[in-house]
C-alpha cells in the first residue's frame, strides 16, 4: 500500500513543505528512508517503530514488510526530528490501521519512544509557510501550539501523543456505532499579541561615531 502526507522543515530562515510518501510491500523486513536525510532523520525509523508499538498498533517489525519512506523533493537535504509524526501517520495509513482524508493537513513533531510528542523549533515560520501553501490544519506537539496559533485562519491542533492524534483522525466505533475512544483534541485558540511600549533609557543617537557597532 502507498500513503502520502505533508510535513515541513526549517532551513535557515526559510520553511519548506515536504511530502512524506510511504510504500509497504511484501519481502524481508527493512525500513529505509530516502531523500537526503541527515542522521537525525535516519534515526527516526527506530523512534517511530517504538512509538507505533507503544501506542497500541502493530510494530513495523512484527511481519516481513519492506517499508520505503521517501521525503520529497529528493534534492533538498532533510534535517532534524521534525518528520517523525508525519512518517508515523503515513505508515499507519499505508498499513491500513487508520483511515482519513489527508488533503489540507500538515504534520510536524518529534516522537518519544512511548508515543508522546516533543516540541520542535521553527513552528512560527512553518505555520506561515503552511498558510501560504493553502493548508487548513496543522497537527503538532502541544508545547508548540500557542506559537503556531499566532498565525490566523489556520486550525492548530495540539497533540500530546500519537494515540490521541489517531483517535482524533480515525475514531474507533463499536457495533452500535458508538465511538470507543473519543477525541481529546480541540482547535487551539488564536494567540493574541499584547504590545507594550517602554520608554528607552538609552539612545544610540547619544553615541558619537561607531557606525558599524551601532548598526
Amino acid at each position: 500500500m502507498l500513503a502520502k502526507v505533508s510535513s515541513a522543515q526549517i532551513i535557515g530562515l526559510k520553511a519548506d513543505i515536504i511530502d512524506v510518501e510511504i510504500d509497504i510491500a511484501k519481502g524481508l523486513h527493512s525500513f529505509t528512508i530516502v531523500g537526503l536525510p541527515d542522521k537525525a532523520v535516519e534515526e527516526a525509523k527506530d523512534r517511530i517503530t517504538a512509538a507505533v508499538k507503544n501506542s497500541g498498533f502493530k510494530s513495523p517489525q512484527k511481519s516481513n514488510k519492506k517499508v520505503i519512506v521517501s521525503l520529497a523533493p529528493a534534492d533538498l537535504k532533510k534535517e532534524g526530528p521534525v518528520f517523525d509524526l508525519a512518517i508515523a501517520i503515513a505508515y499507519l495509513l499505508a498499513s491500513q490501521e487508520i483511515k482519513f482524508e489527508t488533503k489540507g493537513k500538515l504534520f510536524i513533531g518529534e516522537l518519544a519512544l512511548d508515543g508522546s510528542l516533543r516540541a520542535i523549533k521553527g513552528v512560527l515560520m512553518i505555520a506561515r509557510r503552511a498558510k501560504a501553501a493553502g493548508f487548513q490544519e496543522i497537527y503538532l506537539p502541544a508545547a508548540n501550539a500557542a506559537e503556531a496559533a499566532l498565525i490566523k485562519e489556520l486550525k492548530i491542533y495540539a497533540c500530546d501523543s500519537l494515540r490521541d492524534l489517531t483517535d482524533h483522525l480515525s475514531p474507533k466505533t463499536n457495533d452500535n456505532g458508538e465511538t470507543t475512544r473519543p477525541s481529546k483534541i480541540s482547535v487551539q485558540p488564536v494567540t493574541e499579541v499584547c504590545y507594550e511600549v517602554d520608554e528607552a533609557v538609552n539612545d544610540f543617537a547619544e553615541i558619537k561615531g561607531q557606525p558599524t557597532a551601532k548598526r
